[in-house]
């Protein structure tokens, strides 16, 4: 997992270590791990020196604050585990293993086919780097989709405030949810004169603007 610029000693928080396989080799790394485990059958079995595993569901206990998080995470609750760990107290580097279409837009550029909510709240808060494609083959017993590594890693000056985020989240959601409809149409609550007084192209579709100006309009928005 040279990914996680892991350094012998330090602590580690995996989410979903399943059978360990990943486990086994971040402790021959040297580091110390610390494992969220939904399934008692599986959280029993992992048994292992510098490793403490914790029973239960990772997106309802409380997660101890470490500097890397990792994770091959389960693909129908990506986007809510990537919600979690961007939440504060924040880790340095979180790197999960994803469905190689949720990479893409957690990592696409505005004006993509894929950029839109995700790509916007992830943005925000993080630097998105999406490493290399893991071809099904790669797992037993393979999976019906290509997987994809990436490395988030928090901005020193993110571009929202914490309590900010959530709102900003359904915010961009809204605006999404109208993504071929003009500004002037899929922004909530700001009218066309607004929006040119912001300095915006009421015309212009949501998809087209950079995570930054949505904050802007979040911000003005009543």
């Amino acid at each position: 997992m040279d990914a996680l610029d892991p350094v012998p000693g330090e602590q580690v928080l995996e989410i979903g270590p399943g059978q360990g396989t990943l486990t086994q080799e971040l402790l021959r790394r040297g580091l110390k791990v610390i494992a969220i485990e939904k399934d008692r059958r599986l959280a029993t079995t992992l048994k292992l020196d510098n490793l403490q595993v914790i029973e239960g569901d990772a997106l309802q206990i409380a997660w101890p604050h470490v500097a890397k998080i990792v994770g091959n995470i389960p693909y129908y609750i990506t986007s809510p585990l990537i919600d979690r760990a961007l939440t504060p107290p924040l880790a340095e580097r979180i790197v999960f293993l994803v469905q190689y279409e949720v990479a893409d837009r957690i990592a696409a550029e505005p004006g993509g086919k894929t950029y839109g909510a995700l790509s916007v709240g992830v943005q925000t808060v993080a630097r998105v780097e999406k490493l290399f494609t893991v071809a099904p083959g790669a797992f037993r017993p393979p999976p019906k989709v290509r997987s994809a590594l990436i490395r988030l890693t928090p901005l020193a000056q993110p571009l929202v405030m914490d309590v900010e985020v959530a709102p900003l989240r359904a915010f961009v959601t809204a605006c999404f949810s109208r993504r071929r409809k003009q500004l002037k149409n899929a922004v909530p609550g700001l009218t066309e004169a607004e929006l040119r007084e912001m300095g915006f192209d009421p015309t212009v579709r949501p998809e087209r603007l950079p995570p930054e100006a949505f904050v802007r309009l979040f911000r003005r928005a009543p």
